[in-house]
């Protein structure tokens, strides 16, 4: 789900791992292409900083699927060892952990991240050495752009802004909107111009653009901005840890009107901000009280195992690791060419967080769920399909 200031890093790595070479010719080594012993695929995630939870719940269902994998007689006959890195939020970990899980762990494939930018950062590692990788949750546009190694199974920023414009305007009925994005992430940015271009096409108006950046804590002049504006309701493209005192500060300033984000708004940490966000709603990937088969047994699962009702970021971490194991069942070698062909192909299979099928770029196709918060919990309050 971040960029700008990363971009000449990310660069000066591509030329880094340039130099040293790339040993695997379109596909890994040593636990990767062997057709024995384990089946090693790595992790990379925010297991601790400022989106914790991102990491740790996308690890716990991965984990989940790896468990249920291995006891099903794993890929092939072969047990999955799962390798996971913790990032901690920063590029330069990121830069870390990937290179050592290729390198190093000799990885069959990888998954994550969480963060957009970040997975433009691993990315750019995986792609160059042929290693496969499939992103659970980075809905920026430019992530699979990166080219045919990278895969993800969220919808992108192109179709949640949609989602997010088409329930404001139609469903909502508000003509008149403000928007208080962060500059420095990627995954905000991308989000915001998509939600005003489809808000603008469906008839709104944006009556107030403001920014902030990363690590900004005082919010106090954008929403004096916003409020003078007079809108319906304010779009906030940003994680939860922003959403929280955003929230809480726009009512000490009375702006009383909803706010309406996308999916970095999945966190039971949205509790801390008390009653500021009742009433408040954003688009998920998925939602617990889904009657559908697929999410009551997974729901059912995690409970057992981690004792608490899985979020989104739980649930595309499962759909991810599930995905993979299904293509390296279907892909005709474990190299990197062979089994990023086969996660490409991948059609109708059937996930948590829907029936995913990936189109040509790479991205996953299927609907969106609007989630309503009251009380810090969350509920299904409707669904967007992908427009025709």
């Amino acid at each position: 789900m971040r960029l700008t200031r990363n971009a000449l890093f990310v660069l000066a790595l591509s030329v880094l791992v340039s130099l040293a070479g790339c040993d695997r010719d379109g596909g890994s080594t040593g636990g990767g292409s062997g057709g024995s012993g384990d089946v090693v695929v790595g992790h990379y995630a925010s297991m601790t900083g400022n989106e914790t939870n991102f990491g740790v719940s996308t690890d716990n269902g991965i984990k989940l699927a790896v468990k249920e994998r291995n006891a099903a007689g794993g890929v092939k006959g072969r047990k999955i060892r799962l390798i996971t890195y913790d990032d901690a939020g920063k590029t330069n970990e990121v830069v870390t952990s990937v290179t050592r899980l290729i390198q190093q762990d000799k990885v069959t494939a990888l998954l994550g991240e969480v963060a957009s930018s970040r997975s433009i950062a691993g990315g750019e590692i995986a792609q160059r050495f042929g290693v496969p990788m499939i992103t659970p949750s980075s809905t920026n546009e430019a992530v699979t752009e990166i080219g045919d190694m990278i895969s993800r199974v969220c919808f992108v920023d192109g179709f949640q802004g949609y989602v997010c414009a088409t329930f404001a305007r139609n469903k909502l009925g508000h003509d008149r909107g403000a928007v208080l994005y962060n500059r420095s992430q990627a995954y905000s940015t991308g989000l915001k111009d998509e939600f005003i271009k489809h808000f603008k096409t469906a008839g709104g108006q944006v009556v107030s653009e403001q920014a902030y950046q990363d690590g900004d804590n005082d919010f106090s002049a954008q929403l004096t901005a916003i409020r003078q504006a007079n809108p319906k309701f304010i779009f906030v493209p940003g994680y939860y840890t922003e959403v929280v005192n955003i929230a809480r500060q726009a009512r000490q300033r009375g702006v009383t009107v909803p706010l309406i984000g996308g999916d970095g708004w999945v966190s039971e940490e949205l509790k801390n901000a008390g009653d500021a966000l009742d009433g408040c709603f954003f688009s998920d990937h998925y939602s617990h009280e889904d009657p559908r088969p697929e999410v009551q047994e997974f729901l059912k699962k995690y409970q057992s195992e981690y004792g608490k009702v899985p979020d989104s970021m739980a649930a595309l971490g499962y759909d991810a690791a599930n995905l993979l194991f299904d293509a390296m069942d279907r892909s005709p070698s474990a190299g990197g060419q062979d089994l990023a062909k086969t996660i490409a192909s991948t059609k109708d299979f059937k996930g948590v967080t829907g029936t995913i099928t990936l189109d040509d770029r790479r991205n996953a196709t299927k609907r969106s769920v609007i989630q309503r918060i009251q009380g810090g919990k969350f509920s299904m309050f409707a669904t967007v399909d992908p427009p025709k």
